[in-house]
């Protein structure tokens, strides 16, 4: 009689300090570019205006952006344009129309 051959897998023995370092997936940021020429300061400006006259109080940066649906950025371009013209006022972080 033949006499029957077992083979084993080799495994290699699990080791409890080994540990898989997980990998971080870095994003990009979205970088803004914003035209800046008189046209366009105009338009932000345009849009600041009406954000502040539609909400009828005073409102922080983050918030007349939200509002006018404009990056931060835009917002500022927007509002130094308005306080050039005097037609905004600030006080406690938050600006209101003049």
């Amino acid at each position: 009689m033949a006499e029957k051959k077992t083979t084993k897998k080799a495994t290699a023995p699990a080791k409890e300090a080994e540990v898989k370092k997980a990998t971080v997936k870095k994003v990009a940021a979205k970088k803004v570019v914003v035209a800046v020429n008189a046209e366009n300061a105009g338009f932000k400006a345009g849009d600041v205006y009406q954000a502040l006259a539609a909400a009828e109080k005073a409102l922080t940066v983050k918030e007349i952006a939200k509002a006018a649906k404009i990056s931060e950025e835009e917002t500022l371009l927007g509002l130094g344009w308005l306080f050039k013209e005097g037609k905004l006022n600030a006080a406690d972080d938050k600006i209101t129309l003049a």
